[in-house]
């Protein structure tokens, strides 16, 4: 399969590896509506974010949704969207590999660019997600005027590349049907089963029971189909249809014959088109308007290239079901995160600088206390739920790998379950038995997990700290057991009896496979 080559490419390939696992802080005062909430809104690099979400959400997220930089040689109020062609590869590629990580088995990631970088990333994303996951490059037409100032041609659409995690996993819904389409079935027969619309019995691919001789009502006999097709059922179902008053002839029953196909019998929505017009998946001027509403009264604050509502409902529509985690680390001025509140999807969405507060937080308590513009209408939306707001803290291990003092129970137990698993952490209770996998048990003994008063109490592995400990689910007797801990009292031919292997916290850093 072919690579892209640029400058510092080597030194891409090696970012989201070595950038270090931080800590995300809780900042309640940011936060806003239900407190048990799992929706999150991070301020901060979105390299360091996604790295900090890979122990506690990697494989979790259904949906990903990024609307980075195109790379327009342009300058941007909020970010510098002048990159040089090599710099903007090498910011994405460890992005990607990130979001990789977090994509569920059965989950998908759409990215909207133009032609500016959208055939580049095309490349790297074969690279990292595998040719063989891509599914689509769909069309949006952003614009609905033609621009007589254009030099070349009037720029009208934008591309949403489309890749599985696993294409043989990932399902697409249908689209819902809207009633323009359903105005296409009429019912110029008064059939008792309602409106219809024709459809060709005919085709060009070659049928071996698709040649026989028809005759319609008015008595006109047609030897055949039209040159150079066959029809598509054979004689017998063809008398049937006819017979069950599926066949259509035309108005003075004459013409080539049609199969009726009845709208009270068709099941589900529609399959999505790969061109999406402004007026089915809306358009930039629909996007500026929506945000203006949002921040009336806070011009000076808007966000001058955001994707109107109705193009992220479509890909949610497409891609989730309700209460699947939808993530964005190019979250603007929160648009993928205002429509997943009210499609009753979860979120995570990132944002770099001030107005993550200024226009995302503002955005989305609108959102919660029942916002009506948008899509709000098409979707019921009422109010409610909420998001917790968080920034990048410390990093949670030193550049000599050991162990930043300060770290929670839960940190901890995240990264060392991530780091041997490359699962996240599904605890529900704290325990010093973090889990099970591939028939080993897992233990942490950090930070007065057994319950010792004193801070650093039963850190160190000892056969009275061992007797304490949840036994090995699946195998309480003989089970292989990962112990890490402060240190050990117990030696090598005590802990070997036991099928422990004991790992010390402090060296407990490893990198990003």
């Amino acid at each position: 399969m072919p690579i892209l080559n640029w400058l510092n490419k080597e030194q891409a390939l090696t970012t989201a590896r070595d950038c270090p696992y931080r800590l995300l802080e809780l900042v309640p005062e940011l936060s806003y509506g239900e407190s048990d909430t799992d929706n999150m809104l991070i301020q901060g690099d979105n390299l360091d974010a996604l790295k900090a979400l890979i122990p506690t959400h990697s494989g979790k997220v259904k949906c990903i949704f990024i609307d980075p930089p195109y790379n327009t040689k342009s300058a941007f109020e909020h970010y510098d969207d002048n990159l040089e062609h090599s710099k903007w590869l090498s910011m994405m590629y460890p992005r990607l590999e990130l979001l990789h990580q977090l994509l569920s088995e059965d989950g998908s990631i759409w990215i909207t660019l133009d032609d500016n970088e959208a055939h580049y990333a095309k490349v790297i994303l074969d690279e990292i997600f595998g040719r063989k996951n891509f599914i689509s490059n769909c069309i949006w037409q952003k614009v609905y005027t033609i621009k007589n100032s254009a030099k070349y041609f009037s720029e009208m659409h934008d591309h949403c590349l489309v890749y599985a995690k696993s294409k043989d996993r990932w399902l697409i819904n249908s689209l819902p049907r809207t009633e323009k389409q359903n105005k296409a079935y009429k019912n110029y027969d008064n059939d008792p089963r309602g409106p219809w619309k024709a459809t060709p019995i005919q085709a060009r691919n070659f049928y071996s029971k698709g040649l026989y001789e028809v005759k319609s009502p008015s008595g006109r006999v047609i030897d055949g189909p039209p040159k150079g097709s066959y029809w598509r059922i054979s004689e017998e179902s063809f008398k049937a249809l006819e017979k069950d008053n599926r066949i259509w002839w035309g108005k003075k029953g004459d013409n080539v014959p049609a199969q009726k196909r009845f709208l009270s019998e068709i099941e589900g929505g529609v399959v999505p088109s790969t061109i999406w017009f402004y007026d089915e998946a809306g358009h930039n001027a629909e996007s500026k308007n929506e945000v203006r509403a949002v921040f009336e009264g806070l011009e000076d604050e808007l966000f001058i290239t955001p994707k109107p509502e109705r193009l992220i409902q479509r890909i949610l529509h497409l891609a989730t079901k309700e209460g699947d985690l939808v993530l964005d680390s190019f979250l603007g001025s929160g648009t993928s995160a205002a429509v997943a509140l009210k499609m009753n999807r979860k979120f995570i969405g990132v944002e770099l600088g001030e107005h993550a507060e200024n226009q995302c937080v503002y955005r989305l308590k609108k959102v919660v206390d029942g916002e009506q513009g948008g899509i709000s209408e098409d979707v019921n939306w009422a109010g409610g739920s909420g998001f917790k707001f968080y920034r990048l803290g410390d990093v949670i291990f030193n550049e000599n790998g050991s162990l930043k003092e300060g770290i929670s129970f839960d940190a901890l137990a995240a990264h060392i379950w991530y780091g041997d698993t490359r699962q996240s952490l599904q605890q529900s209770t704290k325990s010093p038995l973090l889990g099970v996998h591939n028939g080993v048990a897992y233990y942490l003994l950090y930070n007065g997990i057994l319950g010792d008063r004193r801070p650093n109490g039963g850190n160190v592995l000892t056969s009275k700290v061992l007797a304490i400990l949840p036994p090995h689910p699946e195998d309480p007797k003989n089970g292989k057991k990962v112990i890490y801990g402060e240190t050990s009292r117990m030696g090598d031919a005590r802990l070997k009896s036991e099928n422990i292997i004991f790992k010390q916290i402090p060296y407990c850093n490893y990198p990003l496979k």
